[in-house]
């Protein structure tokens, strides 16, 4: 490369470049604080009390406003911050309390039967790989068809753009599903 070519970095090198900072810092900074901070993507860090009445199994608030996830550890030890996607519309977008009922470590897809109403076009089945919507990860929550997942379409993150899902970078999906147990809390707002 010579001295006169320009680098210009694409929007997804600059989220993760962001997401990787944020990740690096969020922790320390949050705790030296100890309560709400801005990070470098304008994410509010936000603490869990106001939210959960314990950290039992862990807890997730998705912000749909904001289209962050928060986690929190079950021993108060992790907290992470994640951008998403999320619904295109509010007839999409399911709030309020739910948990996690099931891991898939390498989802396969089935539209629901709204979405296929919508959408006859679409296929009836896509197998776990990398034509999936559900991407490497996927997290079932206690609502029919609603789940936390990963894309590999990354030009969804940080917009509307599910049909209700909240959707995550594959890599980031990846890191918060080791994290998260069976039974942890979810509040989506």
């Amino acid at each position: 490369m010579s001295a006169d070519t320009i680098f210009k970095p694409t929007r997804r090198a600059l989220l993760a470049g962001a997401a990787a900072t944020l990740a690096a810092s969020a922790l320390p900074a949050f705790a030296q604080e100890g309560g709400i901070r801005s990070n470098v993507a304008s994410f509010r860090m936000l603490d869990w009390q106001a939210y959960f009445p314990d950290l039992n199994k862990g807890a997730i608030l998705v912000d749909t406003q904001s289209r962050v996830l928060h986690y929190w550890s079950p021993d108060h030890t992790t907290y992470k911050l994640y951008p998403t996607s999320v619904p295109v519309s509010t007839e999409l977008t399911r709030l309020g309390r739910t948990s996690i009922i099931k891991k898939d470590p390498a989802p396969s897809w089935r539209p629901t039967p709204s979405m296929k109403e919508r959408n006859p076009d679409w296929p009836d089945f896509i197998p776990p790989g990398p034509d999936c919507p559900l991407g490497t990860r996927a997290m079932w929550l206690s609502w029919e068809y609603y789940r936390i997942h990963g894309t590999h379409d990354t030009r969804k993150i940080g917009r509307k753009s599910s049909n209700g899902c909240i959707g995550m970078y594959n890599e980031h999906v990846e890191e918060l599903y080791e994290l998260v147990q069976i039974g942890a809390q979810v509040l989506l707002i």
